[in-house]
């Protein structure tokens, strides 16, 4: 759980500021929103590698994710600067299995 929480804040951290200052903001809060989806991603991917979880509990896990963000970005933003946040979400969430579905062992952790 505290390495996730790490996955959490570093994934953050980087992405905002390589959005910030690297790919051109778009203001800074929105560019911290972006960047604690990346994080997210990261940490909840993370969390859930482990065979104590079902496939159907890391969907729920995921889809809990997708709608905390929803509800944040609807209330800071709009519904139309929300749904980016969701689709980049996704992409690391999904990468982060495709990239551990090539190990032996399946999992990123060990």
């Amino acid at each position: 759980m505290q390495r996730a929480l790490l996955y959490l804040v570093a994934g953050t951290g980087i992405s905002f500021l390589l959005n910030y200052f690297l790919l051109g903001s778009q203001g800074w809060e929105l560019d911290l929103y972006y960047g604690f989806a990346f994080g997210l991603a990261w940490g909840v991917a993370y969390f859930l590698d482990d065979e104590k979880f079902a496939l159907p509990q890391k969907l729920m896990y995921s889809f809990l994710g997708m709608g905390i963000l929803m509800v944040i970005g609807y209330f800071l933003f709009n519904l139309e600067l929300a749904v980016p946040s969701l689709i980049k979400f996704s992409m690391v969430f999904v990468a982060y299995y495709l990239i551990a579905s090539f190990r032996s062992s399946k999992s990123l952790r060990s």
